[in-house]
Protein backbone atom coordinates (compact mmCIF):
# COMPACT_ATOMS: atom_id res chain seq x y z
CA UNK A 1 0.00 0.00 0.00
CA UNK A 2 1.30 3.45 -0.90
CA UNK A 3 0.86 6.61 1.16
CA UNK A 4 0.83 10.01 -0.52
CA UNK A 5 -0.39 13.52 0.17
CA UNK A 6 -4.00 14.16 -0.73
CA UNK A 7 -4.60 16.39 -3.74
CA UNK A 8 -7.64 18.62 -4.15
CA UNK A 9 -8.89 16.50 -7.04
CA UNK A 10 -8.97 13.52 -4.60
CA UNK A 11 -11.64 15.30 -2.55
CA UNK A 12 -14.73 13.60 -4.08
CA UNK A 13 -13.28 10.15 -3.38
CA UNK A 14 -12.30 11.16 0.15
CA UNK A 15 -15.76 12.51 0.93
CA UNK A 16 -17.32 9.30 -0.40
CA UNK A 17 -15.03 7.28 1.88
CA UNK A 18 -16.22 9.32 4.87
CA UNK A 19 -19.86 8.93 3.83
CA UNK A 20 -19.38 5.17 3.73
CA UNK A 21 -17.53 5.19 7.06
CA UNK A 22 -20.38 7.09 8.74
CA UNK A 23 -22.87 4.57 7.38
CA UNK A 24 -20.72 1.63 8.49
CA UNK A 25 -20.24 3.04 11.99
CA UNK A 26 -23.97 3.69 12.38
CA UNK A 27 -24.72 0.08 11.36
CA UNK A 28 -22.16 -1.23 13.85
CA UNK A 29 -23.18 0.44 17.10
CA UNK A 30 -21.50 3.81 16.62
CA UNK A 31 -24.17 6.17 15.24
CA UNK A 32 -22.91 9.30 17.04
CA UNK A 33 -19.36 9.65 15.74
CA UNK A 34 -18.79 11.79 12.64
CA UNK A 35 -22.47 12.73 12.36
CA UNK A 36 -21.63 16.05 10.71
CA UNK A 37 -17.89 15.64 10.35
CA UNK A 38 -15.51 15.61 8.73
CA UNK A 39 -16.79 18.26 6.38
CA UNK A 40 -15.37 19.13 3.01
CA UNK A 41 -14.01 22.29 4.64
CA UNK A 42 -12.18 20.15 7.24
CA UNK A 43 -10.54 18.09 4.52
CA UNK A 44 -9.69 21.14 2.40
CA UNK A 45 -7.95 22.61 5.45
CA UNK A 46 -6.06 19.35 6.03
CA UNK A 47 -4.96 19.36 2.38
CA UNK A 48 -3.93 23.02 2.48
CA UNK A 49 -1.88 22.47 5.65
CA UNK A 50 -0.24 19.34 4.21
CA UNK A 51 -1.81 17.01 6.79
CA UNK A 52 -4.12 14.91 4.60
CA UNK A 53 -2.93 11.60 3.14
CA UNK A 54 -4.40 8.87 1.00
CA UNK A 55 -3.64 5.17 0.94
CA UNK A 56 -3.56 3.75 -2.57
CA UNK A 57 -3.47 0.27 -4.07
CA UNK A 58 -3.04 -0.31 -7.78
CA UNK A 59 -3.45 3.42 -8.37
CA UNK A 60 -6.81 3.64 -6.56
CA UNK A 61 -7.51 5.45 -3.31
CA UNK A 62 -8.63 2.92 -0.69
CA UNK A 63 -8.19 4.96 2.48
CA UNK A 64 -7.42 8.31 4.02
CA UNK A 65 -6.11 9.81 7.24
CA UNK A 66 -4.73 13.03 8.66
CA UNK A 67 -1.29 13.06 10.24
CA UNK A 68 -0.51 16.13 12.27
CA UNK A 69 2.75 16.72 14.14
CA UNK A 70 1.94 17.53 17.79
CA UNK A 71 1.30 19.12 20.03
CA UNK A 72 -2.47 18.88 19.57
CA UNK A 73 -4.38 21.32 21.82
CA UNK A 74 -7.11 18.77 22.57
CA UNK A 75 -4.48 16.42 24.00
CA UNK A 76 -3.11 18.95 26.49
CA UNK A 77 -5.42 17.86 29.29
CA UNK A 78 -6.27 14.21 29.84
CA UNK A 79 -8.82 12.88 32.32
CA UNK A 80 -9.09 9.53 34.07
CA UNK A 81 -5.47 8.74 33.28
CA UNK A 82 -2.23 10.23 31.98
CA UNK A 83 0.03 10.28 28.96
CA UNK A 84 3.11 8.09 29.50
CA UNK A 85 5.43 10.97 28.61
CA UNK A 86 5.50 14.49 27.25
CA UNK A 87 7.94 13.82 24.43
CA UNK A 88 7.14 15.08 20.91
CA UNK A 89 4.41 13.08 19.19
CA UNK A 90 2.38 12.85 16.03
CA UNK A 91 -1.39 12.54 15.85
CA UNK A 92 -3.57 10.53 13.51
CA UNK A 93 -7.09 11.82 12.91
CA UNK A 94 -9.91 10.98 10.51
CA UNK A 95 -8.75 7.53 9.43
CA UNK A 96 -11.16 5.67 7.12
CA UNK A 97 -11.15 3.18 4.28
CA UNK A 98 -13.32 2.02 1.44
CA UNK A 99 -15.69 -0.90 2.12
CA UNK A 100 -13.74 -4.13 2.11
CA UNK A 101 -10.33 -2.44 2.16
CA UNK A 102 -7.87 -4.10 4.52
CA UNK A 103 -4.67 -2.77 6.05
CA UNK A 104 -5.50 0.96 6.02
CA UNK A 105 -4.77 1.46 9.73
CA UNK A 106 -1.64 -0.67 9.57
CA UNK A 107 -0.30 1.29 6.60
CA UNK A 108 -1.16 4.63 8.23
CA UNK A 109 0.46 3.65 11.53
CA UNK A 110 3.61 2.30 9.90
CA UNK A 111 3.95 5.44 7.79
CA UNK A 112 3.27 7.76 10.76
CA UNK A 113 5.94 6.01 12.83
CA UNK A 114 8.47 6.95 10.13
CA UNK A 115 7.57 10.57 10.89
CA UNK A 116 7.65 10.33 14.70
CA UNK A 117 8.21 7.39 17.08
CA UNK A 118 5.32 8.43 19.36
CA UNK A 119 1.72 8.54 18.20
CA UNK A 120 -1.47 9.67 19.86
CA UNK A 121 -4.94 8.95 18.52
CA UNK A 122 -8.45 9.18 19.93
CA UNK A 123 -11.78 7.58 19.21
CA UNK A 124 -15.40 7.65 20.28
CA UNK A 125 -16.38 5.39 23.20
CA UNK A 126 -18.88 3.63 20.90
CA UNK A 127 -16.23 2.89 18.26
CA UNK A 128 -15.37 -0.59 19.51
CA UNK A 129 -13.98 -1.58 16.13
CA UNK A 130 -11.32 1.18 16.28
CA UNK A 131 -10.58 0.46 19.94
CA UNK A 132 -9.94 -3.20 19.13
CA UNK A 133 -7.79 -2.22 16.16
CA UNK A 134 -5.72 0.18 18.26
CA UNK A 135 -5.15 -2.39 21.00
CA UNK A 136 -4.23 -5.02 18.40
CA UNK A 137 -1.57 -2.62 17.10
CA UNK A 138 -0.14 -2.09 20.59
CA UNK A 139 -1.69 1.27 21.46
CA UNK A 140 -2.50 1.71 25.12
CA UNK A 141 -5.57 3.47 26.46
CA UNK A 142 -4.36 6.46 28.47
CA UNK A 143 -7.59 8.23 29.49
CA UNK A 144 -10.14 10.62 28.06
CA UNK A 145 -9.63 13.88 26.19
CA UNK A 146 -12.23 16.47 25.27
CA UNK A 147 -12.67 17.76 21.73
CA UNK A 148 -12.99 21.50 21.11
CA UNK A 149 -16.79 21.14 21.36
CA UNK A 150 -16.49 19.30 24.70
CA UNK A 151 -17.27 15.81 23.40
CA UNK A 152 -15.21 13.12 25.18
CA UNK A 153 -12.92 10.73 23.30
CA UNK A 154 -10.84 7.78 24.46
CA UNK A 155 -7.18 8.67 24.07
CA UNK A 156 -4.53 6.14 23.01
CA UNK A 157 -0.73 6.25 22.75
CA UNK A 158 2.04 4.13 21.32
CA UNK A 159 5.79 4.55 21.36
CA UNK A 160 7.46 2.65 18.52
CA UNK A 161 10.88 1.82 19.92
Amino acid sequence: MNIQKTRLNDLPVIMEIFRGAREYMAQNGNPNQWVNRPTETDIRQDIASGHSYVCTENGHIVGTFAYIPGPDPTYTKIYDGAWPDNEPYGVIHRIAGTPGARGIANAAFEWAFTQCPRLRIDTHADNHIMQTLLKRHGFQLCGTILLENGDPRLAFFKHQK
